[in-house]
Order: C-alpha cells, then sequence, then structure tokens
C-alpha cells in the first residue's frame, strides 16, 4: 500500500519519517524492580508513611501500562514513584477506567490522578491541577488509502471519525466536525484498530500517540501532523481544594527537571521518538518552553 505523511513543515522531505524506526511494543527493558509500585494497602517496612492512592488508566503505552510481570510501569508511575521518594510518601497504583478518573477524586477514592491527562477549563471545575508536566499537540491518524489530507477532510457526510470518549481528540471532534460520524470508543487500541481495518477514516489523538501507532501500522495507516490547535498541556490532579498536595507535586515537579529527570524518562521510554521529533521541527512532549 502507498505510505504517506503530511509534515508541518512543507519543506521537510517525507524520508525524515520514513528512517525513524518508531518503537513498537511496549518498554521491556525495565525490571520490574526498577518500575514496580507499592500495590499493597499495608506494608510493615514503611517506616509509618502515608500511603497515597494514584489512579491511572493502565492502557497508554509507554505513559501508563504494565510491564512482563503485570506491574504497573511507564512514564506516568516512574514519575510517581520518584514522586513519593521526594515527599516521603508509599505509592499505591490503582489501575482506573478513563471515565472513571475524575470521579475517583471526588469521592476520595484516589488522592492523585496521572493518566496523560489534559488540563482543561471544564475539568477545573471539578478538579485541581498540578503544573504541566508535558504537553502535546493534535495529530489524525488516517488510512494509507484514504483521501484524508487534513483534519477538515474528517468533517464530511459520510465520513467515520474514531474518538476514545471522553478525549481531547473527542472534544475537539464535537465542537469543530459536526459532519463527521463520530465512532466513540473506551481506548486508544480500539480507535487505532479502526482506523488499521478500514472501518474508521481517521482517529484524532496527541502528536507522539499518532506518530508511535503510525511507525506499528505502516502498511495501513498514514500520519497527518499539520496543527490544528494549540498546544495541550498534561497536568497531575488532586480533589479539589487540596491545595497541600499541590503545593508539593509542583515543588517535586520543578526539582526533577532541574535534575534532569525528563532526559531519564526520555531516554529510557522515547529515545527514538525524541530523535524524530528534533529531525522534524516539533515541539517536544517534555519542552514547556512556552510555559
Amino acid at each position: 500500500m502507498k505510505k504517506r505523511i503530511y509534515l508541518l513543515r512543507a519543506l521537510l522531505p517525507v524520508l525524515l519519517l520514513a528512517g525513524c524506526g518508531g518503537s513498537g511494543e511496549t518498554n521491556q527493558n525495565t525490571s520490574p524492580s526498577e518500575t514496580a509500585v507499592e500495590s499493597a494497602a499495608e506494608d510493615t517496612s514503611s517506616d509509618d508513611k502515608e500511603t497515597l492512592t494514584v489512579a491511572m488508566e493502565l492502557a497508554y503505552p509507554p505513559f501508563e501500562m504494565r510491564d512482563a510481570a503485570g506491574d504497573p510501569a511507564g512514564i506516568a508511575p516512574d514519575l510517581m514513584k520518584a514522586f513519593g521518594e521526594y515527599a516521603g510518601y508509599e505509592i499505591r497504583i490503582e489501575n482506573t477506567s478513563w471515565d472513571g478518573l475524575i470521579p475517583s477524586l471526588q469521592t476520595g477514592a484516589a488522592d492523585i490522578v496521572i493518566s496523560s491527562m489534559t488540563i482543561t477549563e471544564e475539568r477545573k471545575e471539578l478538579i485541581d491541577f498540578s503544573d504541566p508536566y508535558a504537553n502535546a499537540l493534535l495529530a489524525v491518524l488516517a488510512g494509507a488509502d484514504s483521501d484524508i489530507a487534513s483534519v477538515d477532510d474528517l468533517n464530511q457526510t459520510g465520513k467515520v471519525l474514531a474518538v476514545k470518549s471522553g478525549s481531547t481528540g473527542h472534544m475537539y471532534a464535537e465542537k469543530n466536525l459536526p459532519e463527521a460520524e463520530l465512532l466513540v470508543l473506551p481506548d486508544e487500541s480500539a480507535c487505532v484498530t479502526e482506523v488499521a481495518q478500514g472501518r474508521a477514516d481517521g482517529f484524532i489523538y496527541d502528536q507522539l500517540t499518532v506518530y508511535r501507532n503510525w511507525q506499528n501500522n505502516q502498511d495501513t495507516t498514514c500520519a497527518i501532523f499539520i496543527p490544528f490547535q494549540d498546544v495541550e498541556k498534561w497536568g497531575i490532579a488532586v480533589q479539589k481544594g487540596n491545595q497541600e498536595l499541590l503545593d508539593q507535586l509542583n515543588a517535586f515537579l520543578a526539582d526533577y527537571r532541574d535534575k534532569g529527570g525528563y532526559e531519564e524518562l526520555t531516554e529510557k521510554y522515547l529515545a527514538k521518538e525524541k530523535e524524530a521529533f528534533d529531525e522534524l521541527g516539533f515541539q517536544w512532549f517534555f519542552d514547556m518552553q512556552d510555559q
């Protein structure tokens, strides 16, 4: 099948991405001892440290996922483990469906939510967010043989657009693509499958995810990176009004950045993607230059 990619800058050659070789599967280079987070409610070796329950959806590699042993792994678990060490907490991760993340804070079932969640005004009415720890732009994963060249091409009667329920891609499509038929699915992998198998014309999600899934499905998909909205910022969420925990998180994020923590996460999980984004001139996921 013909492979196509639409770049941010018209003068950049298509071969830039074709030679990058995105990572294929969930990162398995780390042992459970390096990334596993405490999962038991009681730990007699914890020296009576307070336990914080962290909710995330373990379905978004390499940010939130499971390792070969089934334990929480990825960028968010590593970040929370580092926060626990910094602030003196035991961290317990609860795998929570996307739709249940905000309610878990509201009901007190979780103390923290970190799950690649974009800071939006609507969400800020329900929960409080830390300073941003990452940013992303939306992009489109389309079928390799489709006629989709921009997000506007999806705004037509007869076009089927896969979206993850409750995601910013879902919100964008509802607001800006009224002519498209929305196929609302519970997770990213289901949306990718619909596009790869030709049942959907496109899937809107962040650039990094679209890039990785295009790399994994180059025979059946193409990536459209032409930006069509402002940079999204991801934050760590806490229950409304929990200023003490919020202050601890913000102090940790500043310290973590100063000590090169994000560079370590990039090298561990996203080295090839970082190389590709640098060549394309895209703003990197952890580069908060406009914060």
